[in-house]
């Protein structure tokens, strides 16, 4: 294989699938990792130290070729927001005005009918609230998109981090190493006279000092190392921790402006209802008022007709001839006869 990057080819249709699925994911980085660590590190010759070389720079490569996979879906997760806020638009304009033209025979309906408005204020009141929870979900979905990013690229900072830190590490065994060779060649040099069994000795205490430089730079990469992966944890939790927070924090707001939306169309139904019936008192006394009006003028009415029938009664027997009488009764209840009047 030549190529490291043969190993992690991901497709454009697969690349959402790949990111949100840690078990596809994993066998990436797996692969990765093994073709990496297959390198036996040859320090003594040029083309062993090329060789690490190449191989560091493929992995960074891969991890580069990886993440610019990912680049894709998350734009076209970015502008869905803009297609679904476009499509909510053109629903919002023209039920809007379907609404208006279905309502407006309403305007000629009688006031008995204010239940039924009442009714259909409450279901636009919670088209509304679906609107405004439609719009809280687009706000969250943002906010968590913004969050995976900013993890993505703390998680590309720790990357680099352990990177320098490796490098640090083998820079420094390199230079002790060769320090080490240099003290060892002077110090040949300098006692090129002395007994076998010494230089014998010399270069076993120069292989043990040289075995412990090793497991010490050994030990401090392997503590950066744990240190960077300790650091890229905490971060990978605290984002998360955050994105959970956000979500919650949305989800409260969402539950709040649902229950606030709720109210006002209760209190809306209940002030309808209250003119309602404070119309219909109204339209019960005016009827009441109306009955006793008439209900009075009955009463005045036959009440006048038993006194003018006691005044006719009266001139019938003083005298006066009855048809006379009834001319004269007649006349004087119409107020034709001068100063002269029938007491109701």
């Amino acid at each position: 294989m030549s190529e490291i990057t043969d190993l992690v080819v991901i497709e454009k249709t697969n690349a959402l699938a790949v990111f949100t699925s840690q078990e596809q994911l994993d066998p990436l980085i797996e692969a990765i990792e093994k073709e990496a660590r297959s390198l036996v590190p040859d320090l003594s010759t040029k083309k062993g130290r090329d060789a690490i070389a190449s191989m560091a720079h493929k992995v960074a490569r891969s991890k580069t070729y990886i993440d610019n996979a990912g680049k894709d879906p998350v734009a076209e997760l970015k502008a869905l927001p803009k297609q679904i806020d476009e499509s909510r638009r053109l629903v919002r304009e023209r039920l809007d005005a379907l609404k208006d033209e279905v309502r407006r025979p309403l305007t000629e309906w009688e006031a008995e009918q204010e239940r039924i408005k009442a009714e259909e204020a409450m279901n636009a009141m919670h088209e509304e609230a679906l609107v405004m929870n439609s719009e809280f979900d687009r706000q969250r979905a943002a906010k968590i998109e913004a969050d995976h990013e900013m993890a993505l690229l703390m998680n590309e900072k720790i990357d680099r981090e352990r990177e320098e830190a490796r490098q640090k590490a083998e820079q420094a065994k390199r230079e002790h190493e060769e320090r080490i060779k240099r003290e060892a060649e002077e110090k040949a040099r300098r006692e090129a006279d002395e007994a076998a069994k010494r230089e014998i000795e010399a270069a076993a205490a120069r292989e043990r000092e040289a075995t412990l430089a090793k497991e010490r730079a050994e030990r401090e990469a392997k503590e950066l190392a744990e240190k960077a992966e300790r650091d890229r944890i905490e971060a990978e939790q605290r984002a998360e921790r955050e994105k959970q927070e956000a979500a919650e924090r949305a989800e409260r707001e969402k539950q709040e402006a649902i229950a606030e939306e709720q109210r006002k169309a209760h209190e809306e139904a209940e002030r309808i209802k209250r003119e309602n019936e404070q119309k219909e008192q109204a339209r019960l006394a005016e009827e009441k008022r109306i009955k006793d009006e008439e209900a009075r003028r009955a009463a005045d009415k036959e009440h006048r007709k038993i006194v003018n029938n006691k005044a006719l009664q009266d001139l019938i027997a003083a005298g006066v001839p009855e048809e006379c009488a009834k001319l004269c009764i007649t006349a004087i209840a119409k107020g034709n006869i001068t100063a002269i009047s029938i007491n109701y």
